[in-house]
């Protein structure tokens, strides 16, 4: 068996010696150049590098076995790969029989006029992949701060940190939602301040809350959370009930589903995906069915 390892920030080759005793596998570090170079790829880091290799994998087409070595490793979680010991249990059940492969969704944004000119300059793709969720204001802002932070403390509740001062210096912004299950038909969601307007493929976000409780990556739909204007310490008292789901019952939550989801702003905002700036609104979010195969959890 051949097989492929990345490192993200923080690991290195010292992170693969717990998988290299298993015989009769030959080894490369770094991104297969085609497809007949690995049989799999070993991905040592957290959603954003995830997020970085992710248009790479989806044309390799190779199982993608996340270790969860990161600040936020929300996609890894996702899939039952909650620490590095549930990732060398499921590549042993690879190496034995395969038997843990599953194909899943990934969502896709797209700029729309306007998109790539109000883009502070960044590098952009005009479709990018994303694994775990999209989102736009307050998350946006939030991730934004994370960033900024040295790594140590992004993976210590970094986004949990960031996003406290946040709640109480971010102001709603008029935002439109269009969603449509085909791209001949589109209806207007809503149109009103929204503080944080939310596209997931995965339950997790910003380090293990469920902003997205009811999720799949593998029913070809997005789950939209969006909360709209509210006092800012009610929105504090909320964040706390996301890590468990419960904030779905609050008047002011919205969260529905759709096959695709059009988003302006009535000023430019942020988009950012797997805690990653991404480009700035107008934006298409879709998906992108049964794009990636990883391993999973599954014994």
């Amino acid at each position: 068996m051949r097989a492929a390892a990345i490192f993200g920030p923080g690991c290195s080759s010292r992170d693969l010696k717990l998988f290299q005793p298993t015989p009769d596998v030959t080894w490369q570090t770094g991104m297969p150049v085609s497809s007949d170079d690995a049989d799999l790829i070993l991905l040592f880091g957290g959603d954003g590098t995830i997020h970085r290799h992710l248009s790479r994998l989806v044309e390799l087409q190779r199982p993608a076995l996340i270790i969860p070595s990161g600040s936020g490793n929300d996609f890894a979680r996702s899939l039952g790969l909650r620490t590095v010991r549930d990732s060398l249990v499921a590549w042993r059940t690879f190496c034995t029989n395969q038997s843990n492969v599953q194909t899943v969704d990934l969502g896709v944004i797209e700029t729309l006029e306007g998109g790539h000119e109000n883009a502070r300059n960044a590098p952009l793709s005009t479709r990018c992949f994303f694994c775990c969720v999209a989102g736009i204001g307050l998350d946006a802002e939030a991730a934004r701060r994370a960033n900024a932070m040295p790594r140590w403390l992004r993976g210590s509740g970094g986004y949990a940190l960031a996003l406290a001062p946040a709640v109480f210096q971010f102001a709603p912004v008029e935002t439109k939602i269009q969603t449509s299950d085909s791209a001949a038909d589109w209806t207007t969601h809503s149109d009103q301040p929204t503080l944080i307007a939310a596209f997931a493929n995965t339950p997790y976000y910003g380090g293990g809350m469920r902003i997205a409780p009811r999720a799949q990556m593998n029913d070809g739909l997005l789950d939209g959370c969006v909360v709209t204007a509210m006092n800012p310490l009610k929105l504090f008292c909320l964040f706390p009930t996301v890590y468990f789901g419960r904030h779905l019952t609050v008047r002011e939550v919205d969260y529905f589903q759709a096959g695709a989801i059009r988003l302006e702003t009535e000023i430019p905002l942020d988009v950012y995906a797997d805690g990653e700036f991404v480009c700035r609104t107008p934006v298409e979010i879709s998906v992108e069915r049964a794009a990636l195969p990883v391993l999973t959890a599954k014994k």
